[in-house]
């Protein structure tokens, strides 16, 4: 049987639900949540959304994300729409892809499909019923006429009659909307100071309201427009060059040409990140914001993995980090006053203002060595080689230390240090600070590796 309904798929379809799975996945999203609170999302979708019958979906995690504190931003499209009303109306013509003339009569199909779809989005935000994921939201939606648009003009000869562009926004007017709380929605519909009507593209507006609001995300919710490499992973994150370098070589389709480059132009003019989501995948916004990777493709300035020398801001988080691995043994325990006073000498992972890693490096100055300890990646994001960064950023640090032995004490992971060139030491091998306080009761394994 066939239906207008997306095919999807939900964590909830798995075949066993734990409750302590539960309960450790809304800890590992409390810092995403903390980072929430006062930012300004700009979230892009077309009409093909909305024909799909994901609105629904996407309402109800977007109202998630305003009861945790952002300031939401919708930008519709309606392009099926308009090219449904005019066929219905007895015209050949059909919109595509990039800025192309608006008739007045194609303008008409543009303001009844633009009204119809907003009255949609309308009513999925008044939605209250009980045991749903909309009751007790009570959100207010505001749209209006907030874009002053111009004319696109005469281009290469040809007259683009009523389509337009951005020319500039009602700030104080949106900036009061978003925050009060209320969802400000955008049509592609502008308007001029002669009173007359222009249909903007969607993928231009929220782009440019982005900009305008110096928004912390910009997000396109697009169909089948994220990126892959050749093996068919998706790529997750994207700096801006690499993004246009992409572009320039003209191998991508025209959507995620159009959609990328759009999201690259957002973050080349202070836009923080841009993301292009799969809206087919049930609670995509969700997962491309609460896990590590994400399921969609963000392009940024440059990349944000980042190696930093941790600070006392960081200590929290370094003891998260170390805390499960001393209860089951595989750290020494060393408290918290002790990371307190060694912060210094910690280098922390971060990614997009989360610590999932760290390492600490001691040196012995008068042995040319340093002992290598709490080289941790969060579990949940493991796999990508982010224990050989910390390994070469510590290999690195002391070498410029003028190290030229680096030891490790290991009671469980004695494999991966051999297979990085560290080879098994005994007692006497250490410096002779670190003898007198080896913990014999341990009796942890030494590693040593030659820089």
């Amino acid at each position: 049987m066939s239906t207008n309904e997306p095919e999807t798929y939900s964590a909830l379809d798995a075949p066993e639900y734990a409750p302590a799975q539960f309960v450790r996945w809304f800890r590992e999203v409390a810092p995403y949540v903390h980072t929430l609170r006062g930012k300004t999302f700009v979230v892009g979708f077309g009409g093909d959304l909305v024909q799909a019958g994901a609105l629904n979906a996407l309402i109800q995690d977007l109202s998630l994300l305003t009861a945790l504190g952002v300031h939401l931003v919708l930008v519709h499209g309606s392009r099926p729409q308009v090219n449904e009303q005019l066929r219905l109306k007895g015209f050949s013509y059909q919109f595509g892809r990039g800025i192309e003339p608006t008739s007045p009569e194609a303008l008409e199909c543009a303001k009844e499909a633009a009204g119809e779809i907003r009255l949609d989005i309308e009513a999925a935000f008044s939605q209250g019923l009980p045991n749903t994921p909309m009751s007790n939201a009570h959100i207010h939606i505001i749209s209006g006429n907030f874009v002053t648009a111009q004319p696109v003009g005469v281009i290469d000869g040809i007259d683009y009659k009523h389509s337009g562009k951005v020319r500039k926004f009602d700030l104080d007017a949106m900036k009061k909307i978003i925050s009060h709380g209320a969802v400000l929605l955008m049509s592609p519909i502008g308007f001029s100071p002669t009173g007359e009507a222009f249909n903007l593209a969607m993928e231009e507006l929220a782009t440019s309201t982005a900009i305008a609001l110096s928004a912390d995300k910009l997000i396109f919710m697009t169909q089948n427009s994220i990126l892959k490499d050749l093996q068919d992973n998706v790529i997750t994150e994207i700096a801006r060059e690499d993004a246009d370098n992409l572009i320039r070589q003209g191998h991508l389709d025209e959507d995620t040409a159009c959609f990328l480059q759009h999201a690259s132009n957002a973050v080349k003019r202070g836009v923080k990140r841009a993301h292009l989501i799969p809206f087919e995948l049930d609670g995509s916004i969700l997962l491309e914001y609460f896990t590590h990777d994400g399921v969609g493709t963000m392009v940024v300035e440059d990349t944000l993995d980042d190696l930093r020398p941790a600070t006392v801001d960081d200590i929290g988080a370094i003891v998260s980090l170390i805390e499960p691995l001393e209860a089951d043994g595989t750290l020494v325990p060393r408290g918290r006053n002790v990371i307190e006073r060694d912060v210094e000498k910690f280098t922390v992972l971060e990614h997009d203002g989360i610590i999932y890693g760290c390492v600490s490096l001691i040196p012995y100055p008068e042995s040319k060595m340093a002992e290598m300890a709490c080289l941790i990646v969060n579990p949940d994001w493991q796999g990508s080689g982010e224990g050989e960064i910390l390994l070469r950023h510590a290999e690195n640090k002391a070498r410029a230390l003028g190290v030229k032995r680096l030891f490790v004490l290991t009671t469980r992971t004695s494999h991966w240090f051999v297979k990085r060139g560290f080879v098994q030491g005994t007692i006497n091998d250490l410096p002779a600070e670190k003898q007198m306080n080896y913990n014999r009761s341990r009796n942890s394994l030494i590693f040593i590796k030659k820089l």
